[in-house]
């Protein structure tokens, strides 16, 4: 009877997607490894490589090009991405509202952004922080200042001098690592100083992706769902899916940077076509982008 049953019982192969990250590997990816850990992804049909960039600007470009299936993107960088022409397709949301912080030492004693003028300023994502830096300076006149890409390099680029202060680093882990190396930081939080709300982290792939591959997208994401479940009502549990799947963190840093990054995870993955609008329209009056975005053309149904 078990010859018969091997012979006769279909075998369903799990279809293969690659994920590269926006970053190296940290707690804001949290859900993605916690449906990789309870096999999520496997019930849904789906078995997915997670790949980490080499470059901060990587993640978009590959999979716009078709070289993973998908990325996890932010919503400016995606906006100005379909501005200059690419075919970039929303899919699903990870974080929905913004982490990203105009960020410096503690005891520089900024009060305002008009503070860092004639300053240098890095920023971590080229073609995207940058172009932020650029609108969020315009607002709060931040003039003369000098850009830097530091990329990865965050907390060594500032203490060393070589900048003053960077666009990108998250609110809820920069400063996680920093408190922990006994470095003070302040920030000054984009939406709280003209930037309108957006999708921080969002999974994006190429249209071309999407046209091949409609389905098992709409299964990876709906696995990512149930991750992003977890870490809201079973926090405890989906910190040590984690950490299982990510043992090489610092455990006592990425529980802390988790427990301030719960509230901004995505509740649904509906994404609000109006809102991204208003960003988009923001973005083209503060010349983040040159040409008009339908926001409607990049939102999978």
């Amino acid at each position: 009877m078990f010859a018969i049953l091997l012979i006769t019982s279909p075998v369903f192969a799990l279809e293969k997607l690659t994920l590269m990250l926006d970053w190296f590997p940290n707690v804001d990816h949290l859900p993605i490894y916690v449906a990789q850990e309870k096999n999520y992804f496997s019930q849904e049909g789906v078995q997915v490589k997670i790949l980490s960039p080499s470059d901060t600007s990587d993640a978009l470009k590959l999979a716009v090009a078709g070289r993973v299936d998908l990325a996890v993107s932010y919503e400016p960088q995606t906006i100005i991405a379909a501005s200059e022409g690419l075919p970039v397709r929303v899919v699903g949301r990870l974080v929905a509202h913004p982490l990203t912080t105009l960020l410096f030492l503690k005891e520089k004693g900024y009060t305002s952004p008009s503070a860092l003028s004639g300053k240098t300023i890095g920023y971590t994502v080229p073609g995207l922080m940058d172009v932020l830096l650029q609108a969020f300076a315009k607002i709060n006149g931040v003039t003369d200042y000098t850009a830097v890409n530091v990329g990865f390099n965050i907390v060594p680029a500032l203490t060393s001098g070589q900048v003053d202060a960077v666009m990108g680093p998250f609110k809820t882990y920069e400063t996680v690592t920093m408190a922990a190396k006994g470095i003070d930081a302040a920030y000054f939080e984009l939406e709280h100083w003209g930037i309108p709300d957006y999708d921080e982290l969002i999974f994006i792939c190429g249209a071309g992706t999407l046209a091949k591959k409609s389905d098992v997208v709409q299964r990876f994401v709906r696995a990512v769902a149930r991750g992003l479940e977890d870490a809201r009502n079973r926090p405890e549990d989906a910190l040590t899916a984690y950490f299982k799947a990510v043992p090489n963190v610092d455990q006592a840093i990425e529980k802390a940077a988790f427990e301030r990054t719960r509230p901004y995870f995505a509740q649904t993955q509906k994404v609000d076509q109006k809102r991204w609008q208003a960003f988009a329209d923001f973005a083209l009056a503060y010349g983040l982008i040159e040409r008009p975005v339908n926001v409607a053309t990049l939102l999978a149904p």
